[in-house]
């Protein structure tokens, strides 16, 4: 497999620009809303990432303005501060990792690297990096943290999240992790789906379909969504694709299967889920305001 080891390229921005245009460094409230503190209710706008916490089957959303706890009948409260939340991912019982930018006045490093919840959102701690890396991906699986720090256009591996292997510099948006293989790795590119077999050492360059977002739930239960919002499965590990359905809403933002038929996204007006694999949508959450970042 030729090695993919080119650094992030203007090439990068047109697959940013199809799906979601990347925050700023440095934190800012949508002008349409006020900051509101912990626990009070407040419009969402550009979302990052979506998660279901175990300890209660709840559905959390990490966006622009801080990260917002879902209730089944569409209630929804902040749970955390005002700052901006980019790569987002549950690593287990209200046990989120993350990483952005802080909220305005807080102090914090611009890049916050990679930082920790132990309690569902409401409190975080930077663990590594902070000045350093803007994780835009991350995913928990085999005990490891994989992350892509879109700030050096890089793949970084962690077992503890405090001390990292570098890997291969891609220009990506998203990455996915095989749930049979930790050296099997996806990332989605401008040319389409590039793949590593040896841990994000090496990637090839990318097949066809072009894909903005990547979940890998089951061996048999990839799915991948494009830039106009269509949901695909693939169940040989991307090698074919199926068109399961479409998710309404316009261009996405994120996507998280939870299993083999329940699937989370969000795009440009809401968050939306499926239980039947993609053949349906339900509205979770809306979108109030399409804010660019």
């Amino acid at each position: 497999m030729a090695p993919y080891r080119r650094p992030v390229l203007a090439a990068t921005a047109i697959l940013l620009t199809a799906t979601l245009t990347a925050c700023a460094n440095g934190s800012a409230t949508s002008g349409s809303e006020e900051p509101s503190a912990s626990g009070a209710a407040a419009a969402v706008s550009h979302i990052h990432g979506l998660g279901i916490d175990p300890a209660d089957g709840r559905l959390y959303v990490a966006t622009h303005e801080g990260v917002f706890a879902v209730e089944d009948d569409g209630a929804h409260k902040r749970v955390s501060d005002t700052a901006d939340y980019m790569g987002f991912t549950v690593a287990g019982p209200n046990t989120f990792l993350g990483s952005g930018h802080p909220a305005e006045g807080s102090g914090d490093h611009a890049n916050r690297g990679l930082i920790k919840s132990t309690d569902a959102g409401k409190t975080w701690k930077t663990l590594s990096l902070g000045g350093e890396a803007d994780f835009h991906a991350l995913e928990y699986a085999h005990n490891t943290i994989y992350g892509y720090d879109s700030t050096n256009g890089l793949l970084r591996v962690s077992k503890d999240g405090e001390k990292w292997d570098n890997r291969a510099e891609l220009a990506a948006l998203d990455i996915a992790v095989s749930p049979n293989d930790p050296d099997v790795l996806l990332a989605t590119t401008q040319n389409g789906i590039a793949k590593s077999t040896d841990g994000g050492e090496t990637f090839n360059a990318g097949t066809e379909p072009v894909m903005a977002f990547l979940s890998w739930a089951k061996p048999n239960a990839l799915y991948g969504i494009d830039p106009a919002g269509g949901l695909h499965r693939s169940a040989d590990g991307g090698i074919t694709w199926k068109k399961a359905g479409n998710v309404p809403g316009g261009q996405p933002q994120a996507l998280t299967a939870v299993d083999a038929d329940r699937i989370l996204a969000a795009t440009q007006d809401g968050v939306y889920e499926s239980r039947n694999g993609g053949k349906t949508f339900a509205q979770r959450l809306p979108v109030s305001v399409s804010a660019e970042h």
